[in-house]
């Protein structure tokens, strides 16, 4: 199938883009000795994720416990639940240790790590402590005296294992520049490693330590310390990743391809039938990249920018498209155009499947899971 039949808005996913992003990160992981456990909660498709494993130990990270048994269903048996768990959540996570996934958990919690620890008849859980390196979005505070606590009660008890410590330098997404995010990446990395030391002082085991956003990843300058990085937008990028220095446009691999459906020169605007439904309305981008509205318009085929177009305003199913001089003649009603998105976790969220490119060919059709159910 051509693009130019492809029923839109529909999200694409371009296959040599993916291939050198995953590779690249996989190159780095190894160069600086650490394990590679993508995180997939953007990409939430199997087809994405033995491209990201390729060459390493093969765990990945979720963010559902969905994700994990949708993962495991597909082979991948090594896998973190990098969200803290609740105790009504226990029977389905044990349920699926009891299959033989290899689950870790996460806690920030001396209730939770009881609930985690008590008695149960079938294998221990693996659960890594959460440490807050700095983004204040879950984690306890370095220095913690809760940190001990946790470990004793889940090494002491029956129903549980420590596995270590697990940190998210997400407050590089705030940072205006590449030395920024490095001095966020170092203070990740000595959070992690400064808890995993307090942990091994104390007679506590701390084989995990693990650490990783897309920026730090990227831009950080040691991991000394660390056991694995966890990444994840990194396979696909977008506009945010770009504005931070992680990419460059021609790394960009998750567009939508739309249809232009209106001409309204009189206003300055064309109108696209990409909205806030297929674009997400996710402007997070703008911090960095101010005229990044909901995305940018790109050529169907060569990817490159179309001008300064980019998509100003969404109504659900309505994208509404300016810029310096909008070329009419270049994009009659019913042409197709590619919207480059602010935010990838957000846009591909909102399609069941990929549809796979190379130029202007669609090659595969790749699912994608959705919902937490």
């Amino acid at each position: 199938m051509k693009l130019q039949d492809v029923p839109t808005p529909a999200v694409l996913l371009d296959r040599g883009r993916l291939a050198r992003n995953t590779a690249r990160m996989s190159a780095r992981a190894q160069d600086h000795g650490v394990a590679l456990r993508p995180h997939m909660k953007t990409a939430k498709s199997i087809d994405v994720a033995k491209r990201a494993t390729e060459g390493h130990f093969g765990g990945v990270t979720v963010s559902t416990l969905a994700e994990a048994e949708y993962f495991f269903d597909h082979g991948i048996r090594d896998l973190t639940y990098a969200v803290c768990v609740t105790p009504d959540r226990l029977p389905r996570a044990r349920a699926l240790v009891a299959r033989g996934a290899t689950l870790h958990l996460i806690t920030d919690s001396v209730p939770v790590a009881k609930a985690l620890a008590a008695q149960s008849s079938g294998s221990p859980l693996s659960v890594l402590i959460e440490i807050d390196s700095g983004e204040h979005r879950t984690g306890l505070p370095p220095g913690s005296a809760d940190l001990l606590a946790i470990g004793e009660i889940l090494h002491r008890g029956p129903g549980s294992t420590l596995a270590g410590v697990l940190t998210h330098g997400g407050h590089a997404y705030g940072c205006d520049t590449v030395h920024e995010i490095r001095e966020v990446a170092e203070q990740e990395r000595r959070a992690v490693v400064d808890a995993a030391a307090t942990l091994r002082e104390a007679g506590l085991p701390c084989p995990t330590v693990s650490a990783g956003s897309t920026p730090t990843a990227v831009h950080g300058e040691s991991y000394e310390g660390l056991t694995e990085l966890r990444p994840g937008v990194y396979m696909f990028f977008d506009l945010a990743q770009l504005g931070l220095g992680s990419c460059s446009q021609a790394d960009l691999a998750l567009s939508v391809v739309a249809t232009v459906i209106s001409h309204r020169p009189e206003n300055g605007r064309l109108v696209i039938d990409a909205g806030g439904l297929a674009l997400s309305k996710d402007t997070g981008a703008a911090r960095m990249v101010p005229d990044a509205g909901y995305g940018w318009l790109v050529d169907p085929v060569t990817q490159a920018r179309i001008g300064d177009l980019r998509v100003v305003a969404a109504d659900q199913e309505h994208g509404y498209v300016e810029g310096t001089a909008i070329p009419y003649d270049r994009l009659p009603i019913g042409s197709r155009v590619r919207v480059l998105p602010n935010h990838a976790c957000m846009t591909a969220a909102a399609y069941s499947t990929y549809l796979v490119t190379e130029g202007d060919d669609v090659v595969a059709r790749w699912p994608r899971l959705n919902g937490w159910a």
